[in-house]
């Protein structure tokens, strides 16, 4: 797998039927390593380790309904109510980051309408903030700390 923009972790790997498989600490198992979950892993444990988010109020995998059709949020971050905060979209390494990765976790906003929104391939991570009384949104120079949400 790349190197990526993130500090190493100690990661756990497996292997089964000839797959490669990496733990998830949110999921509580191993899952498919694929370049998209490579980016999660290290992602994850960044925000934990890194940032200080509480490992108890993420949540990989999220599953909602927009307009009839199921679709999945890579992360999500909760309040300490259980609402909805924050929403990471993951990319492999080789995905450029574009306005349509940007329109893909929008349209996710639509239903969770989160204070913040990060975008990531590894290498790049964008971060903006919702600013829902002034109808805008700002990049962010860095992502935050859990103390600075």
């Amino acid at each position: 797998m790349p190197t990526l923009n993130l500090p190493p972790y100690p990661y756990k790997l497996s292997k089964k039927e000839g797959k490669n498989f990496i733990f998830d600490e949110l999921r509580k198992k191993y899952v498919a390593l694929t370049p998209e979950e490579w980016v999660r892993q290290h992602f994850i444990h960044f925000l934990i380790e890194q940032k200080g988010y509480p490992k108890g109020l993420l949540a990989n995998e999220i599953q909602i309904n927009l307009n009839g059709t199921k679709k999945r949020c890579d992360t999500v971050l909760y309040n300490r109510d259980l609402t909805a905060r924050m929403i990471v979209e993951y990319k492999a390494p080789q995905v450029e980051i574009t306005q349509a990765v940007f329109d893909q976790i929008t349209r996710y906003n639509i239903i969770l309408r989160v204070d913040y929104l990060i975008v990531t391939n590894g290498i790049n991570h964008y971060c903006c903030r919702i600013d829902y009384e002034k109808n805008t949104y700002y990049f962010l120079p860095d992502i935050p700390t859990y103390a600075d949400l």
